[in-house]
């Protein structure tokens, strides 16, 4: 199967401190991913290698089979909600849909007006003066009607409410039903990943604890443990309580 991303080896340091260390990891196609791990873990760090935000200190990464970034096509088959869900406070809700359209060659306008009318949003308002939640739909919208192969979002409701969050999730698990990309979502919350997700990447002391499709990672975890209804969340705690020794042990 055709790997979204592939990593041999990738590392960044900050001021000689490894952010990501020994990354390696090769994701199929066709998967949503859940990215989890404790704040400063390396999540950002590796979605901003994967963007092409960054550049590696070591190792390399591939992204759809190329190097991220490395050019305007490369950039338009991959689609981005960084934290907090960046958007401009001083345009209206319209005025992002045009930016939209003006700087990306595959976009699908029918659709993000069709969002846009669901959500309730007055097009004239301006995302300023939007909720956090409504913030992070116009960031998703803005996101999928670029078209991506891939959709990469870096704890995106990390800041909504619950019920915000919900639907934010839900919205999303109906845009990868309507089309065919692939998706990596970060989170700290192991609830969220287990509402949309299919394939795991657990992060701890900057280094990939366990990979791979959740219900075979769920299975193995029980017959190792003999914990028969063991679920996703003691399968993340276990590999985040094994990173913290090793890190605890180097230290």
């Amino acid at each position: 199967m055709t790997a979204v991303i592939e990593a041999h080896g990738l590392g960044k340091q900050y001021r000689g401190r490894w952010a990501l260390a020994d990354c390696t990891l090769s994701i199929p196609a066709g998967y949503v991913v859940g990215l989890v791990g404790p704040n400063g873990a390396g999540k950002s760090t590796l979605l901003n290698l994967v963007t092409g935000l960054l550049r590696p200190t070591v190792g390399s990464v591939e992204v759809l089979g190329g190097r991220p970034g490395a050019s305007p096509t490369q950039l338009a088959r991959v689609g981005f909600v960084a934290q907090d869900a960046p958007i401009y406070a001083a345009l209206s809700v319209d005025d992002h849909l045009r930016l939209g359209a003006r700087t990306n060659p595959g976009w699908d306008a029918p659709y993000a007006q069709r969002r846009i009318a669901k959500l309730g949003l007055d097009p004239k308002s301006r995302a300023g003066r939007l909720s956090g939640g409504q913030r992070a739909q116009l960031a998703l919208t803005l996101a999928v009607a670029k078209r991506p192969e891939l959709l990469v979002l870096d704890e995106p409701a990390a800041s909504l409410d619950p019920l915000a969050r919900r639907e934010f999730l839900d919205d999303l698990a109906d845009a990868v039903g309507e089309r065919a990309m692939s998706v990596v979502l970060s989170s700290h919350l192991v609830g969220d990943l287990s509402r949309v997700c299919d394939y795991l990447v657990v992060l701890s002391a900057a280094r990939v604890q366990a990979a791979g499709e959740i219900e075979e990672l769920v299975a193995d975890h029980r017959a190792v443990t003999g914990v028969p209804e063991a679920d996703l969340e003691d399968l993340v705690l276990a590999h985040l309580s094994r990173g913290r020794n090793e890190q605890e042990a180097a230290a």
